[in-house]
C-alpha cells in the first residue's frame, strides 16, 4: 500500500468518525427535546387521565352515542385521549399550556380549541356529534 493510499484511507476514516459523532449529537439533542416536551405536558397529561371530567366524558360519549345510534370508540394513545365516531375523531391532547380538543374529519384536522376541565362533558360530546356533516347526522 502506498503512502497516498494510506493517507486517503486515514482521511476517509476521520470523515466517517466525524459523521458518526454529528449523528450521535443530533440524536442526543432530539432525545433531550422529546424529554423536555414530555416533562412540559406531564401535569396536564396526569390531570386529563385522572380527572372526573374524563370519566364523565367517556360515560356521556357512550350515552349520547347510543341515543344517536353511533358507536363511540375511546382509546388512549400515550397521553392523548381519542374518541372516534364512524369517520370522525376528537382528540384531547395535553400541551404545555393546557389541554386542547382537536376535531378531525376524514380530510384532516378541522380545528382545535382549549378544553376547560370544569366544563360540561355532555355539552362537549353533543357539540362534537352534532356538528354539520358530523357523525350525529350520518344515517
Amino acid at each position: 500500500m502506498s503512502f497516498l493510499d494510506d493517507l486517503e484511507s486515514n482521511l476517509k476514516n476521520l470523515e466517517s468518525a466525524e459523521e458518526r459523532k454529528d449523528a450521535e449529537e443530533r440524536e442526543r439533542r432530539l432525545r433531550d427535546q422529546e424529554r423536555a416536551a414530555t416533562q412540559a405536558i406531564a401535569p396536564w397529561a396526569g390531570e386529563l387521565k385522572n380527572s372526573p371530567f374524563t370519566g364523565e366524558l367517556l360515560r356521556q360519549a357512550a350515552r349520547v352515542g347510543f341515543s344517536t345510534r353511533v358507536k363511540v370508540h375511546a382509546v388512549w394513545l400515550g397521553s392523548t385521549l381519542r374518541l372516534e365516531a364512524r369517520d370522525r375523531r376528537m382528540e384531547l391532547r395535553p400541551t404545555p399550556s393546557g389541554i386542547v380538543a382537536a376535531y378531525i374529519e376524514p380530510g384532516g384536522e378541522t380545528r382545535a380549541e382549549p378544553l376547560d376541565l370544569a366544563g360540561s362533558p355532555e355539552a362537549l360530546v353533543r357539540a362534537w356529534l352534532a356538528e354539520p356533516g358530523g357523525a350525529g347526522s350520518l344515517a
